[in-house]
């Protein structure tokens, strides 16, 4: 095998990739040594961006005493974290079940189905999914509220499991499909259960993956519609703790953040592959 020679033109691109994925990189870093550090040191580091002052926030790429401690008293001294910790997993993963049984069959109906108006009904859809959150949120609030779910966790999931966006996400993969396939299956005898479940998941697996991984991002991330639609604190996901803590603990919030941020880490590199093939997948046409 003949290795390739490297050009100048070669060096200064790799050199300047190199700069990018450090300047994308420093605030994850900068995160990770900040969760190390002290109290007071990080006090000082800080001040400046909390008190009116005409002095500059600087922060040190490595802690000057290096410490556990932020991370022992979240962990075993701060039982609010853990209560919120397992609000945001109970969330995450009932919204995710739901999609898998609502969004999963609707974009199969949309795509595959004959159904009088269903153009029109998905030409819906897909306004709704171009709405932020802002738009819908006064209706949001009204129908949750006659409905009895504002303050329980159902006025989160419910509006989640019937998000437009897996369903947009799924059409095209089951209308890639190609009809011989299917068309062997009916002669076999196989009925729309068993064509959906059969032949039309497995065959759109990746994109399936890839709405699961998005929508764990999505929703772990979770901060207006908790903030809105949950008073009580007890029901409040990890999201909202992190905007509770100040200056004088700021160690407690850098060590929290990193804690937040390793599970979406570990999800997105997890599926990253299931990621890609749904993206490649969705961007082929037969």
């Amino acid at each position: 095998m003949r290795k390739k020679k490297w050009n100048i033109n070669d060096i200064l691109l790799y050199l300047l990739l190199l700069l990018f994925a450090a300047i994308l990189c420093s605030p994850v870093y900068l995160l990770i040594s900040g969760s190390f550090m002290a109290q007071d040191e990080l006090s000082i580091y800080l001040r400046p961006a909390i008190t009116e002052g005409d002095t500059y926030v600087r922060f040190s790429l490595l802690p000057v005493l290096f410490t556990l401690r932020g991370y022992v008293e979240l962990l075993l001294d701060t039982p609010e974290f853990f209560h919120m910790f397992w609000n945001s997993i109970k969330l995450v993963t009932l919204i995710l079940l739901g999609q898998l049984c609502i969004a999963v069959p609707a974009a199969w109906g949309f795509a595959r189905m004959k159904l009088k108006g269903k153009d029109m009904l998905f030409f819906l859809y897909i306004i709704l999914m171009l709405m932020p959150f802002q738009v819908t949120m006064l209706s949001n609030y009204l129908t949750l509220n006659k409905l009895g779910m504002l303050d329980t966790h159902q006025a989160i999931i419910w509006p989640a499991v019937f998000s437009t966006f897996p369903v947009f996400l799924l059409h095209r993969f089951f209308a890639d499909i190609p009809n011989s396939i299917l068309e062997a299956a009916r002669i076999d005898g196989a009925g729309r259960m068993h064509l959906f479940i059969k032949i039309g998941c497995p065959l759109a697996s990746p994109g399936i993956m890839a709405a699961m991984v998005l929508g764990y991002l999505e929703y772990w991330n979770l901060v207006e519609q908790p903030l809105i639609f949950l008073k009580d604190k007890t029901l409040w996901p990890l999201t909202l703790y992190l905007p509770q803590i100040g200056l004088e603990n700021a160690q407690i919030a850098f060590v929290s953040s990193v804690i937040v941020l390793l599970p979406s880490a570990l999800v997105f590199f997890a599926g990253q592959d299931h990621l890609e093939q749904g993206i490649a997948a969705s961007a082929v046409k037969e």
